[in-house]
């Protein structure tokens, strides 16, 4: 079935995330017209089946027939067709996309929940009117998407953006030895800069999340502050090997870890002393849409429905 074979009258967009299936409605204006939440399901033929009545009841409810977008915490592979290194494992090994296109009897665009934030904050929010937008989320994992004249970059292996994959660079020697990270590999960035590897270097009984370590930093807690200017460093150290090989016109943080309000002073000195060039302008910018960016992003998978004539 050819994706542009139904004319579509609203588009649909779906975040799948471990805990949680949202489903919305965006109207011309950018606004939900339509949105709802309900629990994950353990099984996976259940949150196929969960998805489908998301999808049906909007319809109901705003009268019509929508194009249907999905953002889940892995992709799609192009060599197996079947979902890879996705963190909600029960969607690992199966045909996701096309159990949904049979049942739901039409096409359906799935991608990177990263993917989605990025395109999304491209598209209406923080990264409006740059070219190159580079989308960084950091929250329990880190990831990201790359969106080049409004279109996502994907690439061949659907791994474009996975800096987060990526080992930690110029390496102190707090640094090392590199920790084995969940995917194999030595030194990953996810191992030194997401919320749960924050945490983790602030250590003790009493580390529950980095928010934590962010409330004890503003009390003046020097043990505090010293990791969040460690975590900053090795932050920014990463960014500074995207805006080598990228030089993004923007970069969009999102995520839990976006709300630290000291990123976006602290990550550009960080560039400054890394980047392969004489100045380093780069703007980092907290995302506009928030926790909502994923699923709108899911809807800008489709574009625009075109107004009858």
């Amino acid at each position: 079935m050819s994706d542009h074979a139904t004319a579509y009258d609203f588009r649909l967009g779906i975040d799948l995330g471990g805990t949680k299936i949202e489903i919305v409605a965006l109207d011309p204006a950018g606004g939900f017209s339509h949105r709802k939440r309900i629990p994950t399901p353990p099984r996976y033929d259940d949150t196929v089946e969960g998805i489908a009545g998301l999808v049906l009841e909007a319809e109901q409810v705003l009268g019509g027939r929508g194009s249907v977008g999905i953002g889940i915490p892995g992709v799609i592979s192009p060599s197996t067709g079947l979902v890879k290194n996705a963190n909600s494992i029960a969607l690992n090994g199966h045909a996701f996309d096309k159990d949904l296109i049979a049942r739901l009897a039409r096409p359906v665009r799935v991608n990177n929940d990263a993917n989605c934030f990025t395109l999304s904050e491209a598209a209406d929010g923080a990264g409006v009117g740059h070219r190159v937008v580079f989308g960084v989320i950091v929250g329990t994992g880190c990831g990201g998407g790359l969106v080049v004249d409004g279109k996502l970059i994907a690439g061949p292996h659907m791994v474009t953006g996975e800096w987060g994959h990526t080992p930690l660079p110029w390496p102190k020697p707090e640094d090392l030895p590199y920790p084995k990270c969940w995917c194999g590999q030595e030194g990953c960035l996810e191992r030194y800069i997401s919320g749960t590897a924050l945490a983790i270097d602030y250590g003790g009984p009493d580390a529950r999340d980095a928010h934590v370590v962010v409330e004890r930093a503003a009390a003046g807690e020097a043990r505090a502050q010293a990791v969040l200017a460690r975590h900053a460093d090795r932050m920014g150290r990463g960014l500074a090997v995207i805006v080598n090989i990228l030089d993004p016109d923007v970069i969009v943080l999102g995520g839990g870890l976006s709300n630290m309000d000291h990123l976006y002073e602290a990550l550009p000195k960080v560039l400054s002393r890394h980047v392969f060039s004489d100045f380093v302008s780069t703007p980092i910018i907290k995302n506009h849409h928030g926790d909502s960016s994923g699923v709108r992003g899911a809807c800008w998978l489709w574009p625009p429905p075109q107004p009858a004539a």
